[in-house]
């Protein structure tokens, strides 16, 4: 079974979400500082991943869409947003 992109993506975000509470737990616990750093490292390297799909998505459809409309506006606004993605990213 094939699943949608939009379920992909759910399964991406429980994931980090449990790596998360795994953080929260290890905090709670008393962990080797070490350890719990490791683990941030791996939830924001996760979250960096999810963002990278999210913008592959977007500049695959939605972005495309605008540009390939002919329409200035659209245009215009599709530069302005990956732009904005760009200087997010930094």
């Amino acid at each position: 079974m094939v699943m949608n992109i939009k379920n992909k993506n759910t399964v991406r975000l429980k994931k980090i979400e449990g790596q998360v509470r795994g953080l929260q737990k290890m905090v709670i616990e008393g962990r080797y500082c070490i350890d719990v750093i490791t683990q941030t490292s791996a939830v924001r390297n996760a979250l960096r991943s999810f963002e990278d799909v999210i913008l592959k998505e977007h500049l695959n459809t939605c972005a495309l869409e605008q540009i390939k409309s002919g329409n200035k506006n659209k245009e215009q606004k599709a530069i302005e947003e990956i732009l904005k993605v760009y200087k997010l990213k930094k």
